[in-house]
């Protein structure tokens, strides 16, 4: 492990002694490698016990670093700063050559390459005469390198935007990183006062206090702890919680997460040098190796990323882009949406290569024949050159097909829009760690929310109590309380409470005083206050040093106790927790005078009637406080808890308060009207959770719905047996609105079992919010994971995808908005590439076989390619967001990329385009009296017609995209466009930059400058795009039956369906594919070949297996299967979305004939109907059924 050049020291070196310190890093270090007893010797023996290390690391136990600046500084140069060193960002230029490595631009570049070679050789002699065309004066020859040196200027355009792209993306992410790290703080004290300190600022001999849901941000050894217990298993994957203990195992190590207690360490090792620095130094030296040994073996070995994940993320450390994608595999699965993108382009990218292969063909075939068979031309050695320079040509035509064809814009569009989304997201109060969350929560069909906090404000108050057998309904006067009874409350809530719990003096003149710590005992000191009493000299008395034994809250016991040491040697126990659990434990109550009474069970009911209902009613948590006196016996069990807390003495009720957020009940609504289920999952008690859910408006009085408590909801989902069923969950979560009272596993069970659900027609998309330790769980099964940046623990933020880092649930409806506009933003790109594609593929492939030149030439091509990728991805993936987005019902997951009125539009303008460019190109030179630029020679000059062609192509284009702007069919498109500058500015850069190139492009371009004459016609005929667009959107999507017959075209341009079971591997392997452009030819064969013993193998009769619904036990098929049908039909294969019930009834309808046995054994026969229908997926093909080849892309 490297470390500071001064630290290259042997071990027993004097140096570090001198530098003021009793220990040299080196001893510290190897002291943090002990664990258990042999650490615990090994300190004593040493240093003298705990107090000794601390005397040596110039620090006290109690009161810390006196924090003088010198000193901090001196520290940090001897033991190193509390920060790992992030990996290197790429450069620029590793980025640019990471863009060239695209197969496509290769082979460009090549063939750019030799055209630019062979333009410099000159046939001698007239020879070749008949080929070259007489058309060549001495300046046009000479001019034969412009355009290869054009073709490679674009290409180096091309790279460079997205190299640039990338840079900024990488730039946004570590931006991301360092702000997620600057959040996390925690508390040292210094100069004897508790401080937050951001994590970097820790050195060693601080005093750092833990508790309940920290994540220790350095090594250290445990000084004194209550009841610490700690989950190692990002270090050493042991799941089982460790117990720590001054005195017998007091090693806390980085990293690791405290889940239950309280304590203070003295911290030994921070950065490089502490226990999660040192195994990061390993993996940044051992990241080198892995790259030479990846360029070897393109495959990393998964289960290796996914052991280091806890570390990676737990020490917020720098991964870049590709590490972060390589080891996130182990958080969530790809998103939905990249996939649907990948296999998307993936298909387009093959019908590209087919087109362009077949342009070439068409075209060497053409010149072959008409040369050599037409003509009788004779080859002549010395022409050689020549022809392969026709040859070359052709080759860049059809290369240049497949680079318009193959939409390498649409990850870009996903990136784009999704970093810019982060990014304004930020303002919206939503800190997104994981890119992919954000496109879910558009998806987002339920949202289980916490109560306190989210749901309300979290500020506590005690508003009511119940003291000496009355009933107050506000605070009462200190004067009415009997003294005795007054005496034991104080002390009770004062000593039995978490110390680092404070209220403390407004930050702002008038504001209301601020709570630290655990808001529900902020609540009861707020009530010592009222009382006029105050906690702090009673603490001050009773130290926590001097508490003799801490049962610290946890979920499980729902109540915390405190024991302490009387000064007559007897020991008394104060305790306070949920109402109903202290309650049952008490045996006495104390009456008006402040003696105790017998308090039997009917005196129970009758104060849960009484007193405890009505206080949950009103919406207020009961907290109970009692206390307990034990003689003095030696041989008491104080770990037997069952004994010890039993027989309490109840001192009084409080009823807390904690008030609903003003924002709630307005975006509760929002949700509703969106199509989200708002379910509230809390711990509290029923009736408070219920009053609280009508004033948020998660419940309106008169609905059929479920408000039940934990035992209630798994009573009725577990069977006899005590499992959970699916089935039984299925019958209550519909209808469930409020959980009470419920654990952390009912959490996780309910998200589990909403996401695994198969009755809804569609998958639920699931969001949960959570704050404490035990939400982690939950977090991480749900799709997406929002912790309480406030409120929240550290493991509930390192679990969860989204921070809210005001902890308001209003914010939760922004990162909807945000999600759904991801969403529309990619549609909107899909539907303005996919008309380019279609409509430029077809030009240059038609234009191609008919006159042997493509109409739009190579660096046209490019030119046109960059429009409609990368300008277009970054124009229309940043629209901003409109409230409009929360007026519809959330796509499913199975929705289909392309929607019909997405097709409508994209075969709508694909024919205007064509209509218009196939005019121009065919009868163009009369209607303008110009020039004809069809089959001109090789080396021949520009023509206006041509240009023409060109130029009008690039308009439609311009104006097309201000049509893409909506894709709900919507009229004005213009509505909202000068909020988004990007867009503006994108269209008319554009176009200022087309008029530069057809004016002065010249040769390289293959433009002739045109008068103003005809730019007007090209204008004019680009607007008509616009007058075009309202005609389209006219044509109601009923009437275009065939739409849904266009299965076969839309085959090449959507895959809706993931396929499951082809796991994540197929789905990177795709992304690889699409990034080298190698279409692996083989698979796609054996995979017909496979699908047609399949369709032989189920030809005879329907498959009745398919109509079981299989339990899916595994998270990673989350995707419903498209279900499959077999029978006697035309093959229709209809990709898209079937919203009209009437096709789809009809098509139920002659789909359940079981098909007639087929005597001919020839699966083409029989036709194959593959019906998605998204009303019935429920009916999933069994894993182990061989259908699963039998792919959507049949």
């Amino acid at each position: 492990v490297v470390l500071h050049p001064a630290h290259h020291l042997p071990l027993h070196s004097p140096l570090p002694r001198e530098a003021g310190f009793g220990c040299s890093l080196m001893e510290l270090r190897s002291l943090m490698e002990l664990r258990g007893t042999e650490a615990v010797v090994k300190i004593q023996e040493d240093y003298g016990g705990v107090e000794g290390l601390c005397a040596r690391l110039k620090t006290s136990p109690t009161e810390g670093l006196a924090g003088s600046q010198t000193d901090l500084d001196k520290r940090k140069e001897v033991f190193g700063k509390n920060l790992i060193p992030p990996k290197k960002p790429k450069t620029f230029l590793q980025l640019v050559w990471e863009a060239l490595q695209d197969v496509t631009l290769i082979i460009l570049e090549i063939a750019a390459l030799i055209s630019l070679g062979l333009s410099f050789y000159h046939p001698p002699g007239e020879t070749c005469g008949a080929i070259t065309g007489g058309v060549e004066d001495e300046g046009e020859a000479d001019a034969g390198w412009i355009e290869g040196a054009a073709i490679l200027l674009s290409v180096v355009c091309v790279v460079l935007v997205t190299a640039f792209n990338d840079w900024s993306k990488e730039k946004q992410f570590r931006g991301l990183q360092s702000r997620i790290e600057q959040e996390q703080k925690f508390q040292v004290v210094r100069g004897s006062q508790v401080i937050q300190l951001p994590v970097a600022d820790l050195v060693v001999g601080d005093i750092a206090q833990v508790k309940y849901g920290d994540l220790l941000p350095a090594d250290g050894v445990l000084i004194q702890g209550n009841d610490v217990k700690i989950d190692e298993s990002s270090l050493t994957g042991e799941s089982d919680h460790v117990k720590k203990a001054a005195d017998r195992d007091p090693m806390l190590l980085s990293g690791t997460h405290v889940m239950e207690g309280s304590g203070r360490m003295v911290v030994t090792a921070v950065g490089v040098n502490s226990q999660t620095g040192i195994i990061f130094t390993l993996l940044g030296a051992g990241v080198e190796e892995e790259e030479k040994k990846e360029k070897k073996v393109k495959k990393q070995d998964g289960a290796a990323a996914m052991e280091m994940q806890p570390l990676k993320s737990a020490e917020g450390g720098e991964t870049d882009e590709k590490e972060r994608k390589k080891v996130s595999v182990s958080k969530k699965e790809k998103s939905v949406l990249q996939g649907k993108l990948t296999k998307l382009a993936v298909q387009i990218g093959k019908a590209g290569l087919i087109m362009s292969a077949i342009t070439v063909i068409i075209l060497v075939l053409y010149f072959a024949i008409d040369n050599f068979v037409m003509q009788k031309l004779p080859w002549m050695p010395e022409c050689t050159p020549i022809y392969i320079q026709y040859f070359v040509k052709f080759f860049i035509i059809g290369v240049t097909v497949l680079v318009v064809a193959v939409p390498e814009g649409l990850p870009l569009a996903v990136t784009i829009s999704l970093a810019y989304s982060v990014k304004k997201m930020m303002k919206d109060n939503n800190l997104v760690r994981h890119l992919d969350a954000c496109e879910t929560m558009g998806n987002a069909t339920a949202i289980c929310s916490d109560k306190t906090g989210t749901l309300t404000t979290n500020r506590m108050t005690a508003v009511q109590c119940y003291v000496g057998d009355v009933h107050y309904k506000e605070i009462p006067d200190p004067g009415s309380l009997p003294p005795k009874t007054l005496d034991l409350l104080i002390n009770s809530i004062s000593i039995n409470s978490a110390y680092t719990t404070k209220i403390l003096p407004p930050d702002k003149e008038g504001g209301l005083p601020k709570q630290v710590g655990n808001k529900t005992e902020c609540g009861l000191l707020g009530l010592v206050l009222d009382l006029k009493r105050d906690y702090q000299p009673i603490r001050n008395q009773i130290p926590e040093e001097k508490l003799y034994k801490v049962y610290t809250f946890n979920s499980v016991r729902k109540s915390m106790s405190t024991v302490i040491k009387l000064p007559d040697g007897n020991f008394r126990m104060y305790s306070k927790g949920a109402s109903e659990i202290v309650l049952k434990k008490c045996s006495h109550v104390l009456n008006e005078v402040g003696e105790p009474r017998l308090f039997r069970p009917r005196d129970k009911d009758e104060m849960v009637k009484k007193v405890i209902e009505p206080m949950a009613s009103d919406g207020l948590r009961t907290i109970c406080v009692a206390y307990r006196d034990f003689p003095n016996d030696p041989d008491r069990n104080w770990d037997d808890e069952n004994i010890i807390l039993s027989d309490l003495t109840a001192i009084c009720v409080v009823g807390i308060e904690d008030p609903v957020r003003p924002e709630v009940p307005d975006a509760i609504q929002k949700c509703q009207r969106a199509g989200i289920t708002v379910r509230m999952v809390t711990g509290d008690n029923i009736n408070t959770a219920r009053a609280i859910a009508i004033k948020c408006g998660i419940i309106h009085p008169g609905e059929d719905f479920l408000c039940i408590d934990g035992k209630e909801f798994n009573r009725r989902i577990r069977n006899e047996k005590g499992e959970v069923e699916q089935e039984r969950i299925d019958k209550v979560w519909p209808k469930l609105r409020v959980l009470a009272r419920s654990s952390p596993t009912d959490k996780h069970t309910l998200v589990k079992g909403i996401i695994d659900s198969n009755t809804a027609d569609q998958r639920q998309v699931v969001a949960v919010t959570g704050d404490g330790t035990n939400d982690g769980p939950a977090l991480k099964k749900a799709d997406v994971g929002f912790a309480m940046g406030i409120a929240g623990t550290d493991v509930a933020k390192e679990a969860s995808d989204i921070i809210l880092t005001d902890d308001n649930f209003s914010s939760i409806v922004k990162a909807v908005m945000w999600g759904r506009n991801v969403y529309d933003s990619i549609s909107k790109f899909l539907q303005f590439q996919l008309t380019v594609n279609v409509v430029a593929v077809i030009v240059a492939f038609t234009g191609a076989c008919i006159t042997q030149d493509s109409p739009l030439k190579a660096v046209q091509m490019l030119w046109v390619n960059l429009i409609m990728d990368t300008f277009a991805s970054l124009a229309l993936a940043t629209e901003p967001p409109t409230e409009s987005l929360l007026r519809r019902k959330p796509y499913g997951r199975n929705k289909p990329l392309i929607s019909s009125t997405m097709t409508k539009n994209i075969l709508g303008h694909g024919v205007y385009q064509l209509i218009i460019i196939f005019t121009l190109l065919f009868v163009g030179e009369q209607i303008f009296d110009i020039d004809s630029g069809r089959n001109a020679p090789l080396h021949a000059p520009p023509s206006e017609h041509y240009t023409i062609i060109f130029n009008t192509f690039v308009l439609m284009q311009l104006f097309n995209e201000i049509n893409a702007r909506k894709i709900h069919g919507e009229r004005n498109v213009f509505d909202g466009i000068f909020r988004n500058p990007i867009f503006c500015s994108i269209v008319f850069g554009t176009f200022g930059v087309q008029i530069v190139i057809v004016q002065f492009g010249g040769k390289p371009f293959s433009c002739q400058p045109l008068d103003l004459d005809k730019w007007m016609w090209c204008v004019f005929l680009g607007l008509g795009e616009l007058v075009w667009g309202q005609v389209i959107a006219s044509i109601p999507n009923s009437r275009l039956r065939f739409l849904r017959r266009a299965g076969q075209l839309s085959q090449k341009d959507e895959m809706p369906e993931e396929d499951v079971n082809e796991d994540n591997e197929e789905i990177d392997h795709a992304e690889r594919e699409l990034r080298r452009g190698q279409i692996l030819w083989f698979r796609g064969l054996n995979r017909i070949q496979t699908q047609i013993r399949v369709v032989n193998a189920f030809r005879s009769s329907l498959y009745e297996g398919l109509e079981k619904p299989d339990s899916r036990t595994s998270i990673h098929n989350f995707m419903t299967h498209p279900e499959f049908r077999i029978e006697d039909s035309t093959p229709n294969i209809p990709l898209i979305d079937d919203m009209d019930a009437d096709s789809a009834r009809r098509r139920r309808k002659h789909s359940s004939q079981p098909s007639s046995p087929n005597k001919n054994n020839n699966a083409i026969d029989s036709g194959i109907n593959l019906t998605i229908d998204t009303s019935r997926s429920a009916a999933s093909s069994s894993p182990a059924s061989p259908l699963h080849s039998l792919e959507t892309s049949l």
